[in-house]
């Protein structure tokens, strides 16, 4: 499984390039190759970048679903709502679409960050605001969700 580190301030061009930081590309070489899908996240204002062996997994999660259950249909269709096939060029250039950069607020600062086997790329107002909001309330997030419980649930 693919394991990313970093978060990494960058610039979008006008035409929504942006240099993928050479700590980040090295980490993502064993995938690059295949590409990536990047589309909205589905609780931020950001994007979410997944290599295409990700992408290929969950997908076949998603494909389980019985898409004779209407929850479930209309839970595929939003999920992939705006989703593309991206590739960094020969110069580690990653052209973000405009309907996405349009959804992420994204104009020219921007901030990519590992989210364990994807990649978020945010505005980077809204990233460090989506982190000061989370401040406050971040040691009783992780005490309920890593936090040993009597149930078992948890990471001891």
């Amino acid at each position: 499984m693919l394991n990313l580190i970093g978060t990494y301030e960058c610039k979008a061009d006008v035409k929504g390039r942006v240099m993928v930081p050479a700590p980040l590309k090295k980490q993502l070489l064993p995938v690059m190759e295949n590409g990536f899908v990047i589309k909205r996240a589905v609780f931020q204002p950001c994007l979410e970048m997944y290599p295409m062996q990700e992408w290929d997994a969950l997908m076949a999660k998603m494909g389980e679903l019985n898409r004779f259950n209407r929850k479930n249909n209309d839970f595929i269709r939003r999920f992939t709502a705006g989703v593309k096939m991206v590739e960094l060029d020969s110069t580690g250039r990653l052209l973000i679409p405009k309907d996405l950069l349009s959804f992420a607020g994204i104009d020219k600062e921007l901030v990519i960050s590992s989210a364990i086997n994807i990649v978020e790329i945010w505005d980077k107002d809204r990233y460090e605001q989506a982190i000061d909001d989370a401040a406050s309330d971040f040691a009783d997030l992780a005490e309920e969700v890593m936090g040993k419980k009597d149930d078992g649930d948890g990471i001891s």
